[in-house]
């Protein structure tokens, strides 16, 4: 299979709500495609110890961290029947309820998004070298842990 053309994932800061409408909407002249799914990473104001988390400072190895989301866009497009897919994620700061992974995966038919982009969400929170360090209200700070799965 041809390898895809390499995408700059990691961005500074937040995603926009209108970088992903846009993006949604630069996809409707691609008639070939029955199915979009789309995953947002949002920050949330989780409660530890009694404090507040108001924001995740992201931080990566940034090449290892692009390396890995292009290994992980490759597997995936080899394993499902993708048309297209598209994968951001932010270091910086980024404050609680807003946006910090955006993952977008087309196809001709449903099954194959649902599938490819739960594959892609868990192979990122499992192999890509990015951190989150959880701040609270007064400044204090820790460093958060991924927990694999944990929904299912």
């Amino acid at each position: 299979m041809k390898e895809k053309k390499r995408h700059k994932v990691i961005q500074q800061g937040a995603i926009s709500p209108q970088f992903v409408a846009d993006s949604i909407a630069k996809h409707s002249s691609k008639t070939n495609i029955g199915a979009h799914t789309i995953f947002l990473g949002q920050v949330r104001n989780d409660l530890i110890e009694e404090k507040e988390v108001v924001e995740i400072e992201y931080t990566a190895y940034e090449e290892m961290a692009e390396e890995q989301f292009h290994a992980i866009r490759e597997e995936a497009f080899a394993k499902y029947d993708l048309t297209c897919m598209h994968i951001h994620h932010s270091i910086g700061i980024v404050k609680a309820g807003e946006i910090s992974l955006f993952v977008f995966v087309s196809a001709k038919h449903r099954a194959q998004v649902f599938e490819a982009c739960s594959f892609i969400v868990e192979q990122i929170k499992s192999k890509v070298p990015v951190w989150g360090k959880e701040v609270f209200e007064n400044g204090e700070h820790v460093w958060k842990s991924n927990t694999i799965n944990s929904e299912k």
